[in-house]
């Protein structure tokens, strides 16, 4: 099976573009009333997880794995309540850091499919369209 997103990384050039595309990302994230709450304050640390996750994701070393083992990501977003809105919110985001990281442009489609896919694969909150009531007729 060929998996063009490992790739990516030898491609783009290593890890600065990596760090610049989560560093957009979350500049985003900083003024988005609907999921900054799901941020810690100090967002440090989530933005080193993110950036060395997606460099190992995307063909480069791997120190995310090495420091904190198997992306389980479903696992670590079960806290907290991910709905379609949410997804779209965090896509706008993701996407914004990508078309701010120039190295990524080549990729942009790849990047959107993985992101779009694995964005979706969180949603954890089932949202039941609203139903107006059928008027009863005799």
């Amino acid at each position: 099976m060929d998996d063009p997103t490992v790739e990516i990384y030898e491609k783009v050039g290593g890890d600065a573009p990596f760090y610049a595309l989560v560093e957009a990302f979350y500049q985003g994230i900083e003024n988005e009333p609907l999921i900054r709450p799901m941020y810690p304050k100090d967002m440090t640390d989530a933005k080193k997880h993110l950036a060395l996750f997606l460099i190992q994701r995307f063909g480069g070393h791997t120190q995310y794995g090495d420091q904190r083992g198997h992306p389980r990501l479903r696992m670590r977003h079960i806290p907290f309540t991910i709905g379609e809105a949410e997804k779209e919110a965090w896509m706008t985001h993701m996407m914004a850091g990508v078309d701010a990281t120039p190295e990524f442009a080549p990729f942009r489609q790849i990047l959107l499919d993985y992101f779009e896919s694995s964005a979706a694969f969180l949603v954890n909150k089932n949202e039941v369209p609203s139903v107006r009531p059928v008027p009863h007729t005799e």
